[in-house]
């Protein structure tokens, strides 16, 4: 274990200080092969990852800063502790095979890292992250909600998102202006689309950039002149489902 030290702010990272909260964040994730977490900061939850995976816990981080300060307590061996963004990580340099992800995220770069989850879903089978409270309870929004959105539909599309629980700004230095959540996110198994994966995400991306409008008005860059079935056309995005959006993807590839 190592003992907090108060952190420069940097990078829009506010670093967790309470070891419960740490702990409880870890213990939320139940894969048990390898495991890398994204942004360790000065390794408040890399401690508790590290009682359990030992072997199999590897850390990116983009703050040389922070990759000195671990090397320098030894939270865990200097050979797994990459210095870099997870954003820009070759494959090569990920874990070999499949590897959840864990991660404090700063607010400003948590939707990247979903794009790019979903771009590896196929080695990621679990994550676990601590991110803006809105945008977690985003995720994981029912279709029909006001907050349901493209990540919404993307990640419900290929996981289980599940809401775990809600962290105040108070445990965290220097303290945000707003509160946290932590997701879980399961990977669903043999998920088939049945349409062109580029399409499908195109359809969603568009459907929700004008989402005030009907799918019919809100589509028309992508459909063009073919008119969408009457159930569908009538609607708005965040009205639909993620099966109905495959559904409609079907229709307008054919």
């Amino acid at each position: 274990m190592t003992d907090y030290v108060k952190p420069k702010k940097h990078l829009g990272q506010h670093f967790l200080a309470d070891r419960n909260i740490a702990g409880k964040i870890a213990g939320s994730l139940h894969f048990t092969g390898r495991v890398l977490e994204i942004g360790p900061g000065k390794g408040m939850l890399t401690t508790f990852l590290y009682e359990r995976y030992k072997e199999e816990l590897s850390v990116v981080e983009i703050d040389g800063e922070s990759v000195e300060y671990l090397k320098s307590q030894n939270v865990l061996p200097a050979e797994r502790i990459i210095e870099g963004d997870f954003l820009q990580m070759t494959e090569e340099k990920l874990p070999i095979g499949e590897f959840a992800l864990i991660g404090n995220l700063p607010y400003n770069i948590s939707s990247p890292v979903f794009f790019r989850m979903l771009e590896l879903r196929s080695r990621i089978p679990e994550a676990v992250f601590m991110i803006q409270k809105e945008v977690a309870e985003r995720i994981c929004a029912p279709h029909g909600s006001k907050t349901y959105g493209i990540l919404s539909v993307l990640l419900q599309t290929f996981y289980k998102t599940e809401y775990l629980f809600t962290v105040g700004e108070k445990v965290f230095i220097p303290p945000p202006k707003v509160k946290s959540g932590v997701l879980r996110l399961v990977r669903k198994e043999n998920v088939t689309l049945g349409c062109d994966e580029k399409l499908y995400f195109r359809v969603i991306k568009t459907a929700f950039n004008q989402r005030r409008k009907t799918l019919s008005n809100s589509l028309k860059p992508v459909a063009g002149d073919k008119k969408l079935p009457e159930k569908y056309a009538g609607l708005r995005a965040e009205q639909l489902p993620f099966s109905d959006f495959i559904e409609l993807t079907k229709y307008l590839e054919i």
